[in-house]
Order: C-alpha cells, then sequence, then structure tokens
C-alpha cells in the first residue's frame, strides 16, 4: 500500500488531527489551472459544452484523470501527476476519426493508478478500459452489451482492488448496471422498477464493493440506488425529491465507510445536495449560501471523501457553477477558477472528485466555450 493511501486510512481514524493536517492555519487553499499541449483552441458544435480539457477524477496520491479534445474533436485521456507532469494516450482500438467526437475517455483512477473508462471505436462502439500503472489496457465489453452504434459498455469507477462499475446498452438501448470484478467476471443489475440504470462517474464504486447511482422509473421519475457486494439494492429517495418527469434523486458517490453523497431535483426544477448514511438515515437538504432557489437552481452534490467532506457546485441567479465544499461539521468553503465565466447559465466552475487530503479536481469553462482543467488545495 502506498504511503500516502496509509497516512489518509490513518487521518482517517482521527477527524481532528485529519482536519489539522489538511487545512494547517499556515496554508490557504490553492487554485491550479491547466490546460493539455493539443488541445483544441477553439470550440465546436460538435462536442459542445465538453470542448478543451476536462479533468474527472483525482487519487490519493494527487493524480489527475480526464481527457481533452484536439482540433479534429477527437478526445485522448491524459495523466497528470502530482508535480504537473502530463501523459496522454489512447485506448488500443478507440476511433480517431476527425470531427466525429470518438476517441478515449478515462473516468477514474485508483490510488495505485489504474484507471477505468471508456471508448468508442470507429463503428461508434463503446467498450470499457482498465488502463494499468505499466501502461498495458485491458478492453471489455461485459455480457449483454450490444456492439451496435452508440451501444457497448461504459466503464465509469474503479476501486483499489481493480473492480470496475458503469453502464451498458443492450440491442434495444435500454440500460442496464454491471460490476465487474477485477478477474473479469461481471454482473448485471436493474434496481426494482428501473427503465434506465447507470452507476454513476467516477467514485461510484467503493473497496467493499459498494456502487451507487441513479435510475428512471416508468413515470420518468430519478431515485438513487446503493447496491452492496451481495447484490442488495436499495433505492434512495432524498430530501425535497420531486415527482415530475425527470425531477428525484441523484446518488452520485460513495466513500470506504459506505457514506454516499448526491443531489435531489425538486418539482420546481431546484437542485438540493444531500448526504446518505451506511444506516439509511439522510441529513436535510444542504443549501449553500448564496445559492439560488428558483427554477433550474440550487446545488449539488458530486462527491464525497473518506473524511465525509462533500465537493459539488451552486448556482448564481445567472445559473452559473461555481464550486463548494462542506465538512463533515458543516463548515462550507466556495470556489472559482479565475478565468471562469459566471454569466452565462450552466458555465463557471464545476468539480468533480476530492481526494481524502481535501483535494479538489474539475474543470472550468471560459467565455469562448472551452474547458480547462484545475486542482484546488493545499499548496
Amino acid at each position: 500500500m502506498k504511503l500516502r493511501r496509509a497516512i489518509a486510512i490513518l487521518l482517517a481514524s482521527a477527524p481532528a488531527l485529519a482536519a489539522q493536517a489538511a487545512n494547517p492555519e499556515c496554508e490557504q487553499p490553492k487554485l491550479t489551472e491547466f490546460s493539455l499541449r493539443g488541445a483544441a483552441t477553439t470550440a465546436s458544435p460538435i462536442c459542445g459544452i465538453n470542448c478543451g480539457t476536462v479533468a474527472l477524477d483525482n487519487n490519493d496520491e494527487g493524480t489527475v484523470v480526464g481527457y481533452y479534445t484536439d482540433a479534429n474533436v477527437v478526445p485522448h485521456g491524459f495523466i497528470r501527476s502530482a508535480d504537473g507532469h502530463i501523459t496522454t494516450f489512447d485506448a488500443p482500438g478507440a476511433g480517431l476519426g476527425a470531427n466525429l467526437y470518438e476517441g478515449t475517455v478515462p473516468y477514474s483512477i485508483n490510488d495505485f493508478g489504474a484507471i477505468a473508462g471508456q471508448y468508442e471505436d470507429s463503428s461508434l462502439v463503446y467498450h470499457g478500459f482498465i488502463r494499468y500503472p505499466n501502461g498495458t489496457f485491458k478492453t471489455f465489453q461485459v455480457t449483454g452489451a450490444a456492439e451496435i452504434p452508440n451501444a457497448g459498455t461504459q466503464a465509469l469507477s474503479i476501486n483499489n482492488w481493480g473492480g470496475t462499475a458503469g453502464f451498458y446498452a443492450d440491442a434495444t438501448y435500454a440500460t442496464h448496471g454491471f460490476v465487474r470484478s477485477p478477474g473479469g467476471k461481471s454482473e448485471s443489475f436493474d434496481p426494482a422498477g428501473s427503465v434506465y440504470t447507470q452507476v454513476c462517474n467516477e467514485s461510484c464504486l467503493n473497496d467493499h464493493g459498494t456502487a451507487v447511482g441513479f435510475y428512471l422509473d416508468s413515470s420518468s421519475v430519478f431515485h438513487g440506488f446503493v447496491r452492496t457486494a451481495d447484490g442488495t439494492i436499495t433505492a434512495i429517495d432524498g430530501p425535497n425529491a420531486g415527482n415530475a418527469p425527470y425531477t428525484g434523486t441523484l446518488a452520485a458517490s460513495v466513500n470506504d465507510a459506505g457514506v454516499i453523497t448526491g443531489y435531489t431535483v425538486d418539482d420546481n426544477g431546484v437542485s438540493y445536495a444531500f448526504i446518505r448514511y451506511p444506516n439509511g438515515a439522510l441529513s436535510p437538504a444542504i443549501e449553500v449560501p448564496g445559492t439560488y432557489l428558483g427554477p433550474n437552481g440550487g446545488s449539488v452534490g458530486y462527491a464525497i471523501n473518506i473524511e465525509g467532506t462533500i465537493v459539488g457546485v451552486w448556482e448564481d441567479t445567472n445559473l452559473a457553477f461555481h464550486g463548494f465544499t462542506r465538512s463533515r461539521d458543516g463548515h462550507v468553503a466556495r470556489f472559482d477558477a479565475p478565468g471562469a465565466s459566471d454569466t452565462v447559465p450552466f458555465d463557471g466552475t464545476r468539480p468533480t472528485t476530492i481526494n481524502a487530503f481535501g483535494e479538489v479536481t474539475g474543470y472550468w469553462l471560459d467565455a469562448n466555450g472551452l474547458n480547462h482543467g484545475f486542482v484546488w488545495g493545499t499548496p
């Protein structure tokens, strides 16, 4: 086990020490921005709001993974080490056709440097992949996935044992969740009443094999779910969850203690972050100070670390995104990338994950419609 991971586990068992170590008085959080050499310098309608450099996950070693789109609108994977060194890669078999938005998208990295993601081939079929720390790959389709255009397998999370989780589309384009063992055995699942199932992105499979995500029922209402390693599935309906179509509850992350964060959308289109504890208890709706609580506004929890700190976004009256963290004791810190656009709806600063040391990664959208990666945390 790597030293930084071992320290994180020790800190998790000593909350006061962890808080002191993560945020000593002499240090203030610093936001570091980065863009990949080779990333597009102009936006394209083909990739829409996903053009540029998009950072998706970070591990306890401070390594960040994500993807960037080049001038031909081809996504490529990248790894950014804690010292800023960049490695780029393409999964074997990934499509590289210009203006087709095929290519490679890594979603998740574990503490040993193994990466899970998906690539789309030249026939527009999705495949899951694992990239190992030595640079070798394992590509796969889970049982039931159809190898037809816009179907296939998307691996979205990887744990420290090398297990993966995500979703796949079958021959009718119905989607189903899956978990896959380190040895390659896959199990598909759907919560009762689901017509669309998805394990969520990045930090959604913990080291105990618990997976979280969301599903749509026949009334097009979202519900969160938690699936334990023995296959038991429990639905989650969070505070203020609506009952109108495309409202409801979405679980977005689970830590190794089994604590979940996510968000609800009420019948007026307002979002609220929440926390679910291992005993099934739910926190009240979490409202970040300054959040606009009108239609399409609100706050969203995207990830939770072993300390119980969540990271997410809150929206202002322009519906622009801003980052926040909320510690287990309720302390909220807000942050923005300096160049982020804050006048256009759904532009701004969009954090994705937080590691055991409170370091956040994510991306921000500039006024020209291009994304840039960032890391926010102690210097």
